[in-house]
């Protein structure tokens, strides 16, 4: 059935309104003070022009609300509206708590965050050792070029001893890989359960390329002498291999429930009546048969 309903309110046809009467004044009154500022650009004549209006415009406004406001009476003219819908029924929503969704549901522990870091970094140094071995002919190149040339900032350094070991460049260097890795660890953990579907692939492939293009693009600024001798084929590499058995190890750890669905009381683990469950043992000890008697 269509629904019709008809609105019906204020005064009756034909009767008459008393509102204040129209004026064009309070434009004239405006126009005069734009042409004023005008005139501040340009000549004093526009200033002088916009004077005489503001004034003209004062003395019409004042004229008909002094000493008495001017009024008009307006006849009304009652136009019935009508609101039809086609809309048989109204279907109203029943929200409860439970449709309510807290994002995310689920989420990896910090633990598997740190574990996928610890692994994903040793994975990296696979690839970038191979890097060295091939292309420079020494291991130690990228542990130096990281240790040593990507913290001097100095373009002395020369490519023999990039590739001569220097113990004070290690230590810097696995200080370096293994904090990041940790970070970036714990970054998966708790990113992957907010990505959709084939987590590991968009985490391990997708995350490593975004972050080695906003590196490629601002390492000249930071850090020109490591960028001139960055080979960004194999970075790239090493950072697919890191996402990869990051997102692997991550992945594999088992979630566990987030409290944000829980009511605050209970996320505080204050014992509320109503919203912790009750313990059966609650309550005073029962007394025995001996003691009733």
């Amino acid at each position: 059935m269509a629904e019709t309903t008809q609105h019906q309110a204020g005064p009756a046809h034909g009767a008459m309104i008393h509102l204040p009467a129209p004026t064009a004044w309070p434009i004239v009154l405006a126009f005069g003070c734009t042409m004023a500022a005008a005139g501040l650009v340009t000549t004093l004549w526009v200033t002088a022009f916009g004077a005489v209006l503001m004034v003209a415009g004062c003395v019409g406004w004042f004229r008909q609300v002094l000493p008495h406001e001017a009024h008009e009476d307006v006849p009304v003219v009652v136009q019935p509206v009508t609101i039809t819908t086609t809309r048989k029924l109204v279907r109203r929503l029943q929200i409860g708590p439970e449709h309510r969704v807290h994002l995310p549901v689920e989420t990896y522990p910090v633990t598997s965050g740190i574990k996928g870091g610890i692994a994903g970094g040793i994975a990296m140094i696979v690839p970038a050792l191979v890097y060295g071995q091939i292309a420079q002919h020494s291991i130690w190149y990228p542990v130096n070029l990281l240790g040593g040339a990507g913290v001097g900032h100095s373009t002395r350094i020369t490519a023999a001893e990039i590739n001569a070991f220097h113990p004070s460049w290690l230590v810097t260097a696995i200080v370096i890989h293994s904090v990041t890795c940790l970070l970036v660890g714990l970054l998966y953990g708790a990113m992957l359960p907010m990505l959709p579907r084939r987590p590991v692939l968009l985490g391990g492939i997708l995350a490593p390329l975004l972050w080695t293009g906003l590196l490629h693009s601002t390492m000249g600024i930071i850090n020109p002498a490591l960028d001139a001798r960055i080979h960004w084929g194999w970075f790239v590499v090493s950072q697919v291999t890191f996402g990869v058995v990051a997102g692997l190890v991550v992945a594999r750890e088992g979630k566990i429930r987030t409290s944000r669905g829980l009511p605050f009381f209970a996320r505080m683990g204050i014992e509320a009546p109503g919203l912790m469950e009750s313990n059966a043992n609650a309550g005073p000890p029962e007394s025995t048969d001996e003691e009733k008697h």
